[in-house]
Order: structure tokens, then C-alpha cells, then sequence
């Protein structure tokens, strides 16, 4: 039997964001594909396999989870620059969606086939037989309508395969993936799990501990609202909403198109336009650096506006909150925004991840502690064992 790998995933909606093993690798890719025919042209062939496999994504995917089974794509970067680029529409269902499954399984296989998981897994004539212990999340909205049972037994019912076609060093090879065990947590509460506790689950933030607290995490296409009252997430009065950063980052995109004539291949390009450290919300316009924050202040400002909207319904119900997180993507996009409304407005106890990675990798981060302590408590290494009775006897 194969050794189970652990893999934390978060299928975010501009990027997914993944940690495997002992946190050994790591992986950060758009969430964008697109449908692609099996011999996609490659110039210079000869030198395919010196390019990074990130670049150059292209699979073919089987599984009875998705809708469209054995479909090709392109995933990734490589996908941005197709003529099709697909990301998730607002209003979508994480859960039900191809384009989710296939990011996950890529992600896995991607991690399979590295050559430092040799010894891990089996391979027999360039296919290799894959066995993770998978912790994931979806928003707040689908697990309080169950949509997580049905996304959990779908993984874990079947095989799932991929098998890269014209991607660099990895070109031919198939990844057979079975899921031994898979965890879906509420995002909200992956996230108060992230703020209080370190890899082991031990407290590391006892000021939070004990407090009312509301997260809010806004993704591209949801924000989940979570309540925390008593060190649980308070099922009946956290919310979901189908708000995200997604619409306006794609009406931003529109019209630096229709103003500027300059066409940006996907949202990724436009968060990196107003997140970047130097010259943020400038563009190239014919070789001229360009301003484009008229577009993006009065965008991204309305946005703004709608979840602070929610921010203060939600607390005006739960009016012993002493402090509200922001966090997610959305939240770096959207910080400065909400913190000058919140200045001329309600002045609440508010919070930001000032280390953007943190506050991106959050969901990660979250999965990745549960699922280390859900497999360390189901399959103790026998290392720890011997340290436990040496700790023991002395």
C-alpha cells in the first residue's frame, strides 16, 4: 500500500494556494483554465523540458467527480494567455464546479510526479499511483446548505487522474489519485483556527481566545462572515455572501480596455496593477506610464462601500464584538478602502494581516494545521511514540 501524502489545498477564486507533506513544497497558481486540444503548438519543442512545468500546465483530466470527464486543458499562467481563459463566475458554487476539481487535482499531481516524492509513490511505465490525506475548504454559504457531503464523497468515491500532455519535464506521465482520508472545513472558521493557533493546535494567541470576534474574509466571488463567540463559530448567525472582488476587478479590466485600448489577460494582471509596490494603479499605455486611478479608486471605493455595509449589519446583531479580521485576497485589495471609511464612518475595532502572504495563505495555513493534527492523531508516528515513553520514564 502506498505511504498517504498530506496535502492542504485552498481553491481560492483568483489563485490556489497549497502545502504538502511537512510543508516541504508549496504551490501558488492562478485559478484559470481553459479547454485546449491534446497537441497544443510549442515553439522551440527541443527545449520544452529546460521551461518551469508551471509555465506550461496541459492535462488531460478523468474522473467520474467532473461533468465534463477526460476534457484537456491549460491551468495556470498558461492559461491566462489563451484565447478561452475560464475563472469562476460570481454566483458559481464552488463545490459544483469542473474548474474547482480540476485545479485540485492538478495541484496533487503536480506534487506527485516531483522527483523528491520518488520513494514515496509507486510508479509502474510512467504512471504513478498517488495517495493523499487532503484538507480543504469551501465557503461558509455552501457548507451551511451541506454542499460539503456530497464534495467530500465525490473525492473520495473514485480514482482521479491526470495526465500531463505538453507540459515541461513532465510531458507523458499519468497520476492515479486516491484520497484516504479528506477533511472540507467552513473557510470562516479555517480562519479563527489560523489567527489562535500554531501547527500543533496549541494556543498562540491567547488574546483572541476568548473574545468576540467576526472574520471577515472576502474572496473573489463570497465573503464569508464568521462569528466567534466562546471559541466556536456560531453556525446560526454567521453569513455568507455572494459579494466578491471578482465583478469589480473584471469592470476595472473592462475599462482600462475601453479607455486605455489595453487588453490585461485576466483578473490576476489587475490585482497585481493595484497591489504592486511601486507605481500601484499605473499602466503602459504605448510604451507611457499611465495612471489608471480614476478607474480603480471609484471601482474598487463602491465595493468597499457594499461590504462594509455588511460589516456593520452583521455587528449591529452581534453588538458584543470587540474586534472584526479582514482577511483574503479581497481584503488586501480592498484595505485602504475600508480603512477610510471606517475612519469617517462607524469607527469599529478593525483588523488587517499587514503581511500580505499571511493574509492570502490564510485558508492554507488553517487547512494545513487541521489536517497535520487529524493525521498525526489518527496515525502516530512511531518516532513520537519512543519520545513519549523516554518523556515518560524520565
Amino acid at each position: 500500500m502506498s505511504k498517504t501524502r498530506i496535502a492542504a489545498v485552498d481553491v481560492g477564486n483568483d489563485s490556489l494556494k497549497a502545502l504538502f507533506g511537512k510543508a516541504d513544497f508549496e504551490l501558488n497558481v492562478p485559478n484559470v483554465i481553459a479547454r485546449d486540444t491534446e497537441d497544443r503548438p510549442v515553439i522551440g519543442i527541443e527545449d520544452l523540458n529546460e521551461k518551469d512545468p508551471l509555465d506550461g500546465i496541459h492535462i488531460r483530466v478523468h474522473s467520474p467527480a467532473l461533468l465534463e470527464n477526460n476534457a484537456i486543458y491549460r491551468v495556470g499562467n498558461l492559461a491566462t494567455k489563451s484565447n478561452n481563459p475560464n475563472e469562476l463566475d460570481p454566483g458559481s458554487s464552488k463545490s459544483e464546479e469542473d474548474q474547482t476539481l480540476v485545479m485540485l487535482f492538478a495541484s496533487l499531481a503536480l506534487d506527485a510526479v516531483r522527483e523528491e516524492n520518488a520513494n514515496l509513490f509507486k510508479k509502474t511505465n510512467n504512471v504513478i499511483d498517488a495517495n493523499y490525506t487532503l484538507g480543504t475548504g469551501l465557503p461558509l454559504r455552501e457548507v451551511k446548505e451541506g454542499k460539503d457531503v456530497g464534495y467530500r464523497s465525490q473525492l473520495l468515491s473514485s480514482v482521479h487522474q491526470v495526465e500531463f500532455l505538453v507540459t515541461p519535464k513532465y510531458q507523458g506521465i499519468k497520476v492515479n489519485i486516491k484520497f484516504d482520508e479528506v477533511k472540507v472545513y467552513p473557510e470562516g472558521f479555517a480562519a479563527y483556527i489560523n489567527l489562535v493557533m500554531d501547527n500543533n493546535l496549541n494556543i498562540i494567541n491567547r488574546d483572541l481566545v476568548d473574545k468576540s470576534i467576526l472574520i471577515q474574509d472576502i474572496g473573489g466571488l463570497s465573503t464569508d462572515i464568521a462569528v466567534i463567540k466562546n471559541r466556536n463559530v456560531d453556525d446560526d448567525k454567521a453569513q455568507g455572501f455572494n459579494l466578491g472582488v471578482a465583478e469589480s476587478l473584471e469592470q476595472i479590466r473592462e475599462e482600462i480596455r475601453s479607455k486605455h485600448g489595453v487588453e490585461l489577460d485576466s483578473r490576476r494582471d489587475v490585482v497585481d496593477i493595484i497591489t504592486k509596490k511601486h507605481d500601484r494603479n499605473h499602466i503602459m499605455v504605448r510604451g507611457s506610464r499611465t495612471s489608471v486611478h480614476d478607474i480603480t479608486d471609484r471601482i474598487l471605493m463602491e465595493l468597499a462601500k457594499k461590504q462594509y455595509r455588511h460589516l456593520r449589519n452583521v455587528w449591529s446583531k452581534n453588538s458584543q464584538t470587540e474586534i472584526c479580521y479582514f482577511v483574503g485576497g479581497g481584503a488586501m485589495v480592498l484595505k485602504d478602502y475600508l480603512k477610510t471609511l471606517n475612519n469617517s464612518l462607524d469607527g469599529f475595532n478593525i483588523g488587517f494581516f499587514e503581511d500580505e502572504k499571511e493574509s492570502i495563505w490564510m485558508m492554507a495555513n488553517a487547512y494545513y494545521k487541521l489536517i497535520s493534527a487529524f493525521e498525526k492523531a489518527n496515525n502516530p508516528d512511531p518516532k513520537d511514540k519512543e519520545k513519549d515513553k523516554k518523556a515518560v520514564k524520565n
